[in-house]
């Protein structure tokens, strides 16, 4: 039988997307904390976490879109699983995210409203830590963090979202990208008594859109996006963190025409965990995005997340 303390510092762990950033329509830039915390061999992980979102969009005025807002209620299934490659500690995540969307607006001066409800785009990550805890069992890791109140975490991933999401070649407003998306991770986190901090860099490459809207193709430049996190740990394993993120770049091409469409947005976020039964715990939080961007989103969101260790 798994240790109680160790379990639930297990599944604490686990973060469903703290929040989803909406920009090309679709989801991709998130802010996650606890990325790259050690968890002990021989467990998995299951999480569900639903996502309200709502805000204000901003199109290329070309489109003559005025007023234009969404609203978006996501459910997300999480299953996560750590192994070792060597001595050194790796996982791997798996997302499947499933999304009511509405965008409501002025298209030409008619009021205008588009719904869409279906699967979302999937990713699959893969992660390793190569500095930091060696892959250990869940009584030698519950050791080693006694001895060691103070370490640092390096570790890399690469996370691919594959286009298998609800899209229509002749909707320009669709819940998947139609494209995969390859992102490499490079992250730190430094502990010390109850506090953490971590900062994580990341960039998005997209592969041709070649069905999109009206048969053209579209080509998406890569986005490179930042993201840290201040993390403190209370009694009751209670913990609480405050996110920060900014991501730009994605400006893209249709038909070898450039759309000067780059994005540029801050995101923040406030997030709580705590344990409800022995083997499960929850999660709340609360996300804002900011355009700094003639084309973008002004968006918040709310999220509640379970999670639980088999």
């Amino acid at each position: 039988m798994k240790n109680t303390s160790s379990s639930f510092s297990l599944i604490s762990k686990v973060n469903l997307i703290l929040f989803l950033l909406i920009y090309s329509y679709n989801y991709s830039q998130d802010i996650e904390p606890r990325r790259w915390s050690s968890m002990p061999l021989g467990t998995n992980v299951v999480g569900l976490g639903y996502v309200y979102t709502f805000g204000d969009l901003k199109f290329d005025p070309l489109l003559n879109v005025e007023n234009a807002t969404v609203s978006v209620n996501s459910l997300a299934l999480q299953y996560v699983r750590p192994f070792k490659i060597g001595n050194k500690l790796a996982r791997v995540d798996v997302l499947i995210p499933y999304s009511i969307a509405s965008w409501d607006g002025v298209l030409n001066n008619v009021p205008t409203a588009v719904k869409r409800n279906g699967f979302a785009d999937p990713r699959l990550r893969f992660s390793l830590n190569f500095i930091g805890p060696k892959a250990m069992t869940s009584k030698d890791l519950q050791e080693y963090l006694k001895e060691n109140p103070k370490y640092t975490i390096v570790g890399a991933s690469l996370s691919i979202s594959f286009p298998f999401g609800q899209y229509y070649n002749d909707k320009l407003l669709n819940l998947s990208n139609n494209s995969f998306i390859f992102r490499p991770q490079v992250g730190m986190v430094h502990y010390w008594g109850k506090w953490s901090y971590e900062v994580t860099g990341s960039v998005f490459f997209y592969t041709n859109n070649n069905d999109f809207y009206n048969n053209t193709t579209k080509k998406q430049d890569p986005l490179f996006a930042m993201q840290t996190h201040l993390i403190r740990k209370f009694k009751h394993r209670i913990w609480t963190s405050l996110s920060l993120g900014y991501g730009q770049g994605g400006s893209s091409i249709v038909n070898r025409q450039p759309k000067n469409d780059e994005r540029g947005n801050f995101l923040g976020g406030l997030s709580a965990g705590m344990p409800i039964f022995k083997n499960q715990s929850i999660k709340l939080s609360y996300g804002t995005t900011l355009t700094v961007k003639d084309i973008g989103a002004n968006t918040n969101g709310f999220i509640f997340s379970w999670a639980a260790i088999f």
